[in-house]
């Protein structure tokens, strides 16, 4: 029994800024929702948990930047990709 390749799907377009973004602000959200008991997890030796979710928030900060800048290089790459074919017409030769 022989199967049949199918062709590569393109690519999925997703909105990673927001993902990113909604991403950082549930690690906010864990850490404030965690800070009132930061006594409480000291005491048991749980304190990497406030911690950890303070580095998520800073990690996804850092996240945001650069989902944003490629973002934009891509939006750039892909204007200029748009300009590139019309710059690049060479008038036909006469006479030939």
């Amino acid at each position: 029994m022989k199967t049949t390749k199918l062709p590569a799907a393109p690519p999925m377009e997703a909105n990673d800024v927001a993902i990113v973004t909604g991403g950082t602000v549930l690690w906010l959200v864990g850490f404030l929702v965690l800070l009132p008991f930061h006594s409480r997890l000291s005491a048991h030796g749980d304190i990497k948990w406030l911690w950890t979710c303070l580095a998520g928030f800073g990690l996804g900060l850092i996240g945001i930047w650069y989902c944003r800048a490629r973002r934009d290089a891509i939006a750039r790459s892909r204007a200029t990709a748009a300009e590139a074919p019309a710059a690049t017409e060479t008038p036909t030769a006469q006479g030939s």
